[in-house]
């Protein structure tokens, strides 16, 4: 059987294997196929700077094309992946082309959850998941009067922050009772909710699209679940993303909310690795508890691992998770998983716009969000990586440094 790689997904996780494959040695031919039409590119600045101008599609490009011509990695774009026989060390794509593939690995992402409600389907109802989707939202917030965000997750926030700063009439619909409460404590949502409103997003919690109505095709008004009808001439939607998971199902691997891989990233059969956004993995710092993680860092360090996987090495993924969100002048960092927390300490004054939460679960440090505060989020990320904690009670006082309390 050849040695032939065949990557799915030209996302950041893909090409992170292919040049990870390619820095440990292997020689044969790799083959890299993205839906898209762009060069590989980062994602978290659609939400960010390439809404305000400060990044360029050429800018967010992961690589240069010269790069994949040098190291021998047969760039395949605008195709989507159809079949694969592993068995018979084949791949199809859309467009009819055969794709020798005797190993695979799967970085296919996810795609946003859409909403399904009358009138979804209006030009002006738009999501911000890839280039093309940014491209859109800038063109569409250059020309509109009201927008309306829904989903109080991070990308509806980065999104409002950019919306309001451009001087556009911006509501914010969070069906939840608090902003983030998925992955934050109540101190960090109520800290954003503040600062939103400053801004002057209207933002409303605990509320519902029932549905949208337009004019000649294009929204006009959006419907809440209390009556309420709010003018929009763009609509935002941002709630959640699903994994992309119809080819590892077609290939009778196992899926569970996502592709089930080990600590090495490899999936129930041991030709095909998986990473990224798709994937269902063991917690890098809890192996016995699964998660699913959307950041680059789990792209990056878990295309790695799993890059050494095809190659017959048995690296393990145990990097601490860390995440980030740009919103104007705020800057979040985040270390560790919060889920499962049973205690938090606030280190610091949110007024301050400075300051830090520490999460715990019986007493062990397990994550940290902070806000304005890098040196915080350092030292987090240093005790977690060094399996250590520090306790409750030290945490508190903003005039010692947590770089104090770690292990010697």
């Amino acid at each position: 059987m050849s040695d032939d790689i065949l990557i799915v997904g030209a996302s950041q996780a893909g090409v992170q294997l292919a040049a990870s494959l390619r820095d440990l040695g292997h020689t044969a031919p790799i083959t890299l196929v993205g839906a898209e039409r762009h060069l590989p590119y980062q994602r978290p600045p659609l939400s960010k700077g390439f809404l305000t101008g400060a990044a360029s599609a050429e800018s967010l490009a992961l690589r240069t094309r010269d790069y994949y011509h040098e190291q021998q990695i047969d760039l395949v774009l605008g195709e989507r992946v159809t079949g694969i026989d592993v068995d018979g060390g084949r791949a199809t794509t859309d467009a009819g082309r055969e794709i020798r593939a005797s190993r695979v690995a799967l970085a296919t992402g996810s795609r946003p959850r859409r909403l399904v409600v009358p009138g979804s389907e209006l030009t002006g109802v738009l999501y911000l998941r890839d280039l093309d989707d940014a491209a859109a939202v800038c063109a569409a917030l250059h020309t509109a009067t009201s927008v309306v965000i829904i989903g109080g997750g991070y990308i509806g926030l980065e999104a409002a922050s950019v919306a309001a700063a451009s001087g556009v009439r911006t509501t914010l619909v969070e069906a939840a009772g608090r902003l983030i409460e998925r992955v934050a404590a109540p101190v960090l949502s109520s800290f954003f909710l503040h600062l939103h409103q400053g801004r002057g997003v209207d933002v409303r919690l605990s509320r519902f699209v029932t549905h949208m109505d337009g004019h000649d095709g294009a929204v006009t008004t959006v419907h809440l679940d209390n009556g309420e009808a709010v003018a929009a001439d763009l609509v935002l939607i941002g709630i959640g993303v699903t994994p992309r998971t119809e080819l590892a199902e077609a290939m009778g691997l196992q899926v569970q909310g996502g592709i089930v891989v080990d600590r090495q990233g490899r999936t129930s059969d041991s030709r095909v690795v998986a990473a990224g956004d798709c994937t269902l993995l063991p917690h890098p710092l809890q192996p016995d508890v699964m998660v699913r993680l959307e950041s680059v860092q789990n792209a990056v360090e878990q295309a790695k691992v799993a890059a050494a996987a095809l190659l017959g090495r048995d690296d393990v993924y145990d990097t601490v998770p860390w995440f980030w969100s740009d919103q104007g002048e705020v800057k979040l960092q985040i270390a560790g998983i919060s889920a499962g927390y049973d205690a938090v300490v606030v280190r610091g004054d949110p007024g301050t716009r400075k300051f830090s939460v520490l999460y715990y679960r019986q007493g062990r440090l397990i994550a940290a969000d902070s806000v304005n505060a890098p040196a915080d989020y350092l030292a987090v990320r240093r005790s977690l990586t060094a399996r250590a904690t520090m306790e409750p009670g030290d945490v508190a006082d903003p005039a010692v440094p947590l770089k104090s309390l770690l292990p010697t």
